[in-house]
């Protein structure tokens, strides 16, 4: 089966080595999704050997997922690894997530961190964990414990449809709708991860409660919204 590993990145340029070098087992191959970046890390993905994709400006992580996303199905890839560009995701991890969809027993698989075994993260992240979780739970009637993760794989069937629709701001916990109104499987499973290799996270404080409030609304929205028929072409 061929997969692609897509690492977001955005002004990355410090952790971007040790990214790609982490993946230097991972058997597939890798694309960084260069999101607007205004340091060098385009030129270090690709003199480390990586495809490299560039928009001219920012998007956001919605945005540069989907074109990861739509790389791997307009070049025929079976399956697709959202890796982040940060350092936070393990290498090491990566056969966890992938081993399902390559049995043919789920669509999406989710790296989770709060399962037993996991990452443990901040309180803040936790209860905004918990409260997304309750939401799918009622309107997906999907039980995930970690909706905000970004580690995940793809299957041909999720990459196809993310290709077509896929949130453009903070995607993840909306994906997961999308993907069980489709009738995909969404499964997850425990994996380590470790801290960011430096710099600090986009999402401070009060950018977390517009974090909360939009992607409560657009679950809701979205759940209301017909099926996106994954089958169509």
């Amino acid at each position: 089966m061929r997969i692609l590993a897509i690492i977001p990145a955005f002004n990355e340029a410090r952790n971007i080595t040790a990214v790609i070098e982490d993946l230097k087992s991972f058997r597939g191959d890798i694309l960084v999704v260069n999101d607007g970046s205004t340091d060098d890390t385009a030129a270090i993905a690709k003199s480390l050997g990586a495809e490299v994709v560039s928009h001219p400006f920012n998007l956001g992580i919605g945005g540069t997922v989907q074109t990861g996303l739509r790389y791997a199905y307009e070049h025929g890839y079976d399956m697709a690894i959202q890796f982040d560009g940060d350092g936070q995701h393990r290498g090491d991890q990566i056969f966890k997530i992938v081993e399902l969809v390559q049995k043919g027993e789920a669509d999406l698989v989710i790296g989770s961190r709060t399962l037993p075994g996991g990452y443990k993260m901040g309180i803040t992240r936790f209860i905004g964990s918990r409260i997304f979780h309750c939401l799918i739970r009622c309107l997906a009637g999907k039980a995930i414990h970690d909706p905000t993760s970004g580690f995940r794989c793809y299957g041909k069937q999720t990459i196809r449809l993310f290709s077509r629709f896929y949130t453009d701001d903070y995607p993840e916990v909306e994906s997961i709708i999308t993907a069980a109104r489709n009738g995909l499987r969404v499964v997850e499973v425990p994996v380590l991860m470790r801290g960011r290799l430096s710099g600090h996270s986009s999402i401070t404080r009060r950018k977390s409660a517009y974090y909360m409030l939009k992607v409560t609304l657009a679950m809701v929205v979205d759940a209301m919204r017909g099926r996106d028929l994954v089958g169509e072409s």
